[in-house]
């Protein structure tokens, strides 16, 4: 055995984790491909940066199970809108038969990756619960420094605070309500986990995304008369309403 070959084996080169990634989606609500093809054409064209070489996941859940639709002509659309197909979340049987063709990771409803189900680990003897601790559950995760172009912040399980601008580039992430005291010119995320309830507040709105339980806007959709002005944003059915405060 070599030194080099004794030190790898020392020292990991490698971890598998498990993580939070925030991908848009590519949600289905009809199957003529030429009609979807040309509407993600129209998207794609307000935004190009935005898009290109995105993650994106496709969404069928909306779909009748036994819908069909040609996932092949999507796929080969969406990579040649310099998009990179992730997934598929939904469909039937034989939409996701032909997903696995593709090489497509095939995903529950709650976007987690489906597994086969395993054989039940052997019984273990009861051990004592240990006494439980008292804990104040947080409320808020307070950011006071600039959140810059390539970081990410994530408050899980609840509410962001921002106290400094956040950057173009940047991405700042709430299960709950996200606030921010500057200049918002990133992309800002609330209600990550599905809560339609949740708000976004801004003092200037200059947003590359804003998004609400994945209900989204980029800033070519935003009007002018709210651009650079304090306001706050929340959801009403499917669509983002921004109100100046």
């Amino acid at each position: 055995m070599t030194a080099d070959s004794a030190e790898q084996k020392r020292s990991p080169v490698v971890e598998i984790k498990g993580g939070s990634v925030t991908l848009p989606i590519v949600k289905l609500l009809g199957t003529d491909i030429t009609a979807i093809v040309t509407q993600l054409k129209q998207r794609v064209k307000q935004s190009p940066d935005f898009f290109r070489s995105a993650p994106v996941m496709i969404d069928a859940t909306a779909l009748e199970e036994d819908a069909l639709i040609d996932l092949a002509a999507l796929v080969e659309h969406l990579r040649g809108f310099e998009m990179v197909p992730m997934g598929i979340r939904g469909g039937g049987p034989d939409l996701r038969e032909v997903a696995t063709s593709l090489k497509l990771a095939l995903l529950s409803q709650s976007s987690a990756p489906e597994v086969q189900p395993q054989k039940p680990p052997s019984p273990r003897p009861e051990k004592k619960a240990p006494k439980p601790v008292a804990s104040v559950p947080a409320t808020s995760l307070l950011i006071d420094q600039p959140v810059r172009s390539g970081q990410r912040v994530y408050a899980r399980n609840c509410d962001l605070i921002v106290t400094a601008p956040v950057s173009y580039g940047a991405e700042i992430i709430a299960d709950g309500h996200i606030h921010v005291y500057d200049t918002l010119r990133g992309r800002a995320l609330a209600g990550v986990q599905g809560d339609t309830h949740c708000r976004i507040f801004c003092h200037d709105l200059q947003a590359e995304l804003i998004s609400i339980a994945g209900h989204y806007r980029i800033s070519e959709d935003l009007d002018e008369k709210v651009q650079g002005r304090p306001v706050q944003i929340r959801l009403q059915d499917t669509t983002l309403i921004i109100d100046e405060i």
